[in-house]
């Protein structure tokens, strides 16, 4: 594999010299948290837990759990651990209710982030001679600058589109051949339609896409893939760590390296909160043991997943985290059944459907309802040899399948689903209405 400066020595170190730099870091960092940060010295406090108790990673377990209300509650300036006026950034989540969260980033946590994208965008295939397309969004949302901060980093040529615009990302990719492109994968799969439905996939030159901030199925990367003719990378992370890269694909795809030498990794049982063992399905939980600015201990992500140090054939040690499984906050309760929206996507695009549908949850009568709006497509729609109910019994029935309980089926004409240019809104619970 060839060697540069974003694929050196520290993603392929052994893993017994990973975890020491690891428990250096770590013990520097809580003693730096409960020194500067009330919060933190709060919490430790209650837990009984002294700085010193803290010798490396196998004492992770003794702090306790942060979660997104404590971020919200300490809003704005309550985890700080810098003085404001050594902190150049902000951004902050894309959520709708309650407060926002806002991450702070000091010079020093800008440049790590930075570096984090460009070993995501080395993993995808990239280059100082690449053109990079960054169709995330900017502003406070951190998937544009972390992207476009990556490729500067890397030297790429950087088009910083954000998101929309469909017809004029279309142009410039072809016009200035735009070889990866970066965006939530939803978006990537209505640039593949309106690509094709224009007919210049031959004008498009692209050979990889870095896609995240959403949940997406294996299936769906495929469909991608196939309609874009490029490899579909994954990539994770999440504003209050520090943005995307926390985590990405190799060429293996077959999991996200995290960044080890920045963040530590949990798997958790949600319920109880005992660290469950390698290989084990839980909830994902992270510790940032060099940021300044906002640096989270055992943060608590609510995504579920499942960690492995299986060798990597790309010769990268970072441990990996697999494709997410769903959100312990977005997993639906269906008449006691567990429903994750990527199992129902999975469904659809096996029966050659679109990436475009809606989940519809109600209760009537006591009685939860799983409804499910399905867009045909125009091929689909002018084949004689399965009606339209017959195509939403079968579907019915994978689901079944699939789910263990009966869902009800709508298909829907084509394109009138509402496309998303940014996170896709999949569900509407009429439950919590």
């Amino acid at each position: 594999m060839e060697k540069n400066y974003f694929q050196r020595e520290i993603e392929t170190m052994p893993v017994s010299e990973l975890k020491a730099l690891q428990s250096e870091k770590l013990v520097k960092q809580v003693k730096n948290v409960y020194e500067n940060v009330e919060f933190y010295r709060k919490k430790m406090d209650e837990a009984g837990v002294k700085p010193e108790d803290i010798k490396g990673i196998d004492d992770l377990y003794k702090l306790p759990f942060i979660t997104k209300d404590d971020l919200r509650d300490e809003y704005p300036y309550g985890l700080l651990a810098r003085p404001l006026s050594e902190c150049v950034r902000i951004q902050s989540t894309s959520g709708t209710t309650g407060r926002r969260v806002v991450a702070f980033y000091t010079q020093h946590d800008v440049d790590l982030w930075e570096e984090c994208c460009a070993r995501a965008i080395v993993a995808a295939g990239g280059t100082k001679e690449d053109v990079v397309h960054v169709s995330y969004g900017y502003g406070l949302f951190t998937g544009g600058p972390g992207l476009n901060g990556g490729s500067h980093k890397l030297g790429s040529l950087t088009l910083p589109m954000s998101s929309g615009n469909t017809e004029r990302q279309i142009q410039f990719m072809t016009d200035l051949k735009s070889t990866i492109l970066c965006c939530t994968p939803s978006y990537a799969a209505y640039l593949a339609e309106s690509i094709n439905e224009k007919g210049v996939k031959d004008q498009i030159h692209l050979k990889a896409g870095i896609f995240g901030a959403e949940a997406w199925s294996e299936a769906m990367r495929h469909s991608i893939e196939e309609s874009l003719g490029i490899k579909a990378y994954d990539i994770y992370g999440l504003t209050e760590i520090s943005g995307p890269g926390v985590s990405f694909e190799c060429e293996e795809q077959s999991g996200m390296h995290i960044n080890e030498d920045h963040f530590v990794a949990e798997i958790i049982n949600p319920e109880t909160g005992e660290v469950l063992p390698e290989g084990s399905v839980g909830e994902l939980v992270f510790t940032c043991i060099d940021k300044e600015a906002f640096p989270l201990m055992r943060y608590r992500t609510r995504d579920l997943c499942v960690l492995s140090r299986k060798p990597c054939s790309c010769g990268r040690t970072h441990i990996k985290m697999g494709r997410l499984m769903g959100r312990t906050d977005d997993m639906l309760i269906i008449r006691g059944v567990n429903v994750f929206p990527s199992q129902i996507e999975t469904v659809l695009i096996k029966n050659g459907y679109p990436a475009n549908y809606q989940i519809i949850v109600d209760r009537v009568n006591n009685s939860d309802t799983l409804d499910i709006n399905v867009e045909i497509t125009p091929e689909m729609l002018s084949d004689t040899t399965m009606g339209i109910s017959e195509r939403e019994k079968k579907l019915v029935s994978d689901l079944k399948a699939m789910l263990g309980i009966k869902t009800s089926v709508h298909i829907v004409e084509p394109k009138s689903i509402a496309r998303s240019e940014g996170k896709a809104v999949r569900i509407i619970d009429k439950r919590k209405i």
